[in-house]
C-alpha cells in the first residue's frame, strides 16, 4: 500500500484545528476532547489499515453535551455527508428502519468508505430486563454483528430474485398489451429513482442514481444476473473504516444523579464523585442491561464525562453573557455592560450539576435575555447607545442604567423563590435534624461534612449532610448507622420527644439496611456467621436474624443519644447557625466543632476515609 504522507500531514493539521475549535466551544471537557481525538486519530489519518471499526463509547449524565460533541466533531472533520445518527429501539414503528444495515444503506454509507455512525441513547436498547430476563425484540439485531467485526451480512438474494421475476412479469404484460393492439405501450420502461437507489446499494454500482434510473428494466436484469454470477453481491459489507460512536446515560454508574438535591449540591463535590467513576463501574452498569458477550462488544474505549466543576459553570455563564453582549452590539449598535451580580444570579438559579448545561441556557434566557429586550427597546426609543445592567439582591430587582434614566424590573429567580418559600419553622426543624447528622459525623470520623444544608430549592422542605467516601469496615458500618440515627434523635434532644418529626423515615431505612447487611450478609455478628441473603436453593430462614437486627439498631440508638447529649452545646450552636444561613461550608462547620473541643479536619472532595492498613501490616520477623 502506497502511503500519501502529504495527505496524512494535512489531516493531522485538521485534527489539531478540530481540537482547538472543540475546546473553544465546550467548557470543562478538555480531557474528554483530547482522549476522543487521540482514539480516532488512526481512523482519520489512515483508515485503509483498519481491519475492524474503531468503537468509542461516551458515557455521562443528561445534558453534558455528548451528542453535541459528536455533531461538532463531524462538522469540523467535514463528514456531514458521511454521518448518520441512529437511536436504537425495541418499539415497532419508532423509525423507518428495523435494522442497522437498512439505515446505513438508506443513508448511502455502505460502500466501505470512511464514515461516522452515532448510536445515541444506547441504554434504551437494553437486552435484559431489570430482573435479568431477556428482552424480546427482533429489531436492530444486526447491531451486535456490526460491533463484532464491522461486517454486516447481505440479505439480498431474495430481493434480487424478486426484481428479476418482477421485471420478467412486466415484460410479459407488455407483450400481451401489444398483442391486444393497445397503443402507447412502452416496450423498454426505465427503472425509476426508488428502484435505482435500492439496486445501486445492493449491487454496489458506480454510476449516478440518475443514470441508473434511466436504464431499461431488461438492462438492469442483465446487471443483476452478472452480479449474481460473480458472487460478490452476497459477500458481507465491510464497515472496518466506519467510526462507531456509542453514547448513553447509565443511571447505575451515575447513581448520585438521582440521590441528591439537584440544584443545591456543590458542583465541585459532585464533580469529585463523578470523577471517580471508572471503566469497571461502566462495565458493571452495562452488565445489568446487556448480556456478557454484548458488553464485551462495546470494547474498552470508554470516555466518561465527569460533571462540571463550579469554575466550569462560571466560565460557561461568562462565555454566554459575552455572546449576548456581542450579538446586541452587532445587531443594534448598543453597548451593554453586565455586572457580576447577574452572573451570580444566573448561577444560583441555573446551575443543576446533575442536569449539565441545559438549565444554564434556560436561566440566561429567563434572567438576562428576556429583560435585556425590554431595556433595549427603551434604549432604541431614546437613542441611547449604552446600557449598564446589575441585580440588587436586597431589593430583588434588575436595574438598568440607560443614559440618565434608571429602569427597574422586580425579579426573583425561580429557584430562589422556591428556596424562600419554605416556612421558617420548617427550616429550623431541618437545621436541627441535619446538625444531628453533622455532629455524629464529626465526632465519629473527625471530619467536617463537605456540605451542610437545611434550605433547599424543593417543593418539599429538606436538607442534607454531604459526607465523604467511607471505606466500609465493621467499625465504619456501625458509625454510619449512628450517623443515620442522629438526625431524628437530635430533634428529640432539642425539641422533646413529642415534637420530633417524621423526617427520620429515610434515615431509619438506611440504618436498618446497614444493620441487616452487617448481620445477614457480612457475618460481623458472632452469632450468625452464614450468609442469610442467598437465594435459589441456597436461601436460609432470614427471620432467625430479625431479633438480632432489632437489638443492634436499639443499641446504636441508645449510644447515639448518649453521644449527642454529651455534645449538646455543639449541637445547639451548629443548629442555630445553620438555621440562620440555610447552608454551611465544611470550614464553617469545622470551626464550630473545634470551638467545642471536637478535633475536626477539613478534607477536599473525593477524599476516601480508609483505615491505615499499610501501617498495620508489619514486615515479618526472620
Amino acid at each position: 500500500m502506497e502511503v500519501d504522507f502529504q495527505q496524512i500531514e494535512a489531516r493531522k493539521q485538521i485534527l489539531e484545528t478540530t481540537r482547538s475549535e472543540l475546546k473553544t466551544h465546550f467548557v470543562g471537557i478538555d480531557e474528554t476532547i483530547d482522549d476522543l481525538l487521540d482514539y480516532i486519530q488512526i481512523w482519520y489519518l489512515m483508515p485503509e489499515i483498519l481491519s475492524r471499526p474503531i468503537i468509542v463509547n461516551l458515557w455521562g449524565m443528561t445534558g453534558v453535551g455528548k451528542t453535541d460533541l459528536v455533531r461538532r466533531l463531524v462538522k469540523c472533520l467535514n463528514f456531514q455527508d458521511r454521518f448518520i445518527e441512529i437511536e436504537l429501539s425495541h418499539t415497532e414503528g419508532s423509525s423507518w428502519d428495523s435494522s442497522v444495515g437498512s439505515a446505513l444503506n438508506r443513508n448511502g454509507i455502505s460502500d466501505g468508505k470512511p464514515a461516522i455512525v452515532l448510536f445515541d441513547e444506547i441504554q434504551r436498547f437494553n437486552t435484559l430486563n431489570s430482573d435479568g430476563t431477556p428482552v424480546q425484540s427482533s429489531r436492530f439485531t444486526d447491531f451486535w454483528e456490526l460491533l463484532s467485526d464491522g461486517k454486516l451480512s447481505k440479505r439480498v438474494k431474495d430481493d434480487l430474485d424478486y426484481y428479476i421475476q418482477d421485471y420478467l412479469y412486466q415484460q410479459k404484460n407488455i407483450k400481451k398489451r401489444k398483442e391486444r393492439g393497445e397503443e402507447d405501450v412502452d416496450e423498454n420502461p426505465t427503472m425509476g429513482f426508488y428502484e435505482a437507489q435500492n439496486l445501486k446499494s445492493m449491487l454496489q454500482l458506480d454510476g449516478d442514481i440518475s443514470d441508473i434510473a434511466e436504464m431499461s428494466q431488461m438492462q438492469m436484469v442483465e446487471q443483476i444476473r452478472q452480479a449474481k454470477q460473480k458472487k460478490k453481491v452476497y459477500e458481507p459489507i465491510d464497515h472496518s473504516r466506519t467510526l462507531i460512536i456509542i453514547s448513553g446515560n447509565l443511571d447505575e454508574a451515575f447513581a448520585m444523579a438521582t440521590q441528591i438535591a439537584e440544584s443545591d449540591v456543590d458542583a465541585d463535590i459532585f464533580h469529585a464523585f463523578t470523577k471517580k467513576i471508572t471503566l469497571v463501574d461502566i462495565k458493571n452498569a452495562l452488565s445489568k442491561s446487556f448480556r456478557p458477550e454484548q458488553v464485551a462488544r462495546f470494547g474498552n474505549i470508554h470516555l466518561i464525562y465527569a460533571s462540571l466543576k463550579k469554575c466550569d459553570f462560571e466560565k460557561l455563564i461568562e462565555h454566554e453573557i459575552d455572546r449576548i453582549i456581542k450579538t446586541t452590539k452587532e445587531k443594534f449598535d448598543v453597548s451593554v455592560k453586565i455586572d457580576r451580580s447577574i452572573n451570580e444570579l444566573v448561577y444560583r438559579n441555573g446551575v443543576f450539576p446533575v442536569q449539565g448545561v441545559r438549565p444554564v441556557f434556560s436561566s440566561l434566557i429567563d434572567i438576562l435575555e428576556t429583560n435585556l429586550s425590554k431595556f433595549l427597546f427603551t434604549a432604541l426609543l431614546r437613542r441611547d447607545r449604552h446600557i449598564d445592567i446589575n441585580y440588587d439582591f436586597v431589593k430583588s430587582q434588575i436595574n438598568a442604567q440607560i443614559g440618565d434614566r434608571l429602569e427597574e424590573i422586580p425579579f426573583v429567580g425561580r429557584i430562589d423563590k422556591i428556596r424562600d418559600s419554605n416556612l421558617r419553622e420548617t427550616i429550623v426543624n431541618i437545621s436541627v435534624h441535619e446538625s444531628g447528622h453533622a455532629v455524629a459525623y464529626m465526632v465519629l470520623f473527625g471530619l467536617a461534612p463537605l456540605q451542610l444544608k437545611s434550605k433547599l430549592a424543593s417543593s418539599y422542605a429538606g436538607g442534607f449532610t454531604f459526607p465523604h467516601q467511607i471505606y466500609e469496615t465493621k467499625e465504619n458500618l456501625i458509625r454510619q448507622i449512628k450517623i443515620y440515627l442522629a438526625g431524628g434523635l437530635a430533634e428529640e434532644i432539642i425539641f422533646g420527644d413529642t415534637l420530633a418529626s417524621v423526617g427520620r423515615i429515610h434515615d431509619r431505612e438506611q440504618a436498618t439496611k446497614i444493620a441487616i447487611d452487617y448481620i445477614r450478609r457480612y457475618g460481623f455478628d458472632a452469632g450468625f456467621q452464614a450468609n442469610y441473603t442467598l437465594e435459589y436453593g441456597h436461601s436460609m430462614e432470614m427471620k432467625a436474624t430479625d431479633l438480632d437486627v432489632e437489638k443492634m439498631v436499639t443499641r446504636m440508638a441508645s449510644a447515639t443519644r448518649e453521644l449527642l447529649s454529651s455534645h449538646q452545646s455543639l449541637l445547639q450552636e451548629l443548629s442555630w447557625q445553620l438555621a440562620a444561613t440555610g447552608s454551611l461550608a465544611a470550614s464553617e462547620v469545622a470551626a464550630i466543632g473545634i470551638k467545642y473541643g471536637v478535633p475536626v479536619i477539613v478534607e477536599a472532595e473525593g477524599f476516601l476515609k480508609i483505615p491505615a492498613y499499610n501501617q498495620l501490616l508489619t514486615e515479618p520477623e526472620h
